[in-house]
């Protein structure tokens, strides 16, 4: 089991998030920490860290196995994530 660390500013970026799509994505940024490369992760190019889809919302996260932790660096819709 990893731990989860979630940045301050992700936790502002979810406040943002609707709340039928929060509900998607808090479950899905909470079983990463019973599994943090599930089907469909990938890891990113340019710039550290793995994506995982929800709906139109993205996780941008980083996973340390040494400690077994998975840190939360990004959430957000699609279109404003990658900026």
């Amino acid at each position: 089991m990893y731990r989860l660390l979630i940045e301050k500013q992700v936790e502002k970026q979810l406040e943002k998030i609707p709340p039928p799509d929060y509900t998607r994505v808090k479950s899905t940024i909470l079983n990463l920490a019973s599994n943090p490369r599930p089907v469909g992760y990938k890891k990113l190019k340019g710039r550290i860290g793995y994506r995982i889809k929800q709906g139109d919302y993205r996780i941008i996260y980083d996973i340390n196995d040494h400690v077994l932790t998975v840190l939360i660096l990004a959430a957000g819709h699609r279109k404003d994530i990658y900026e």
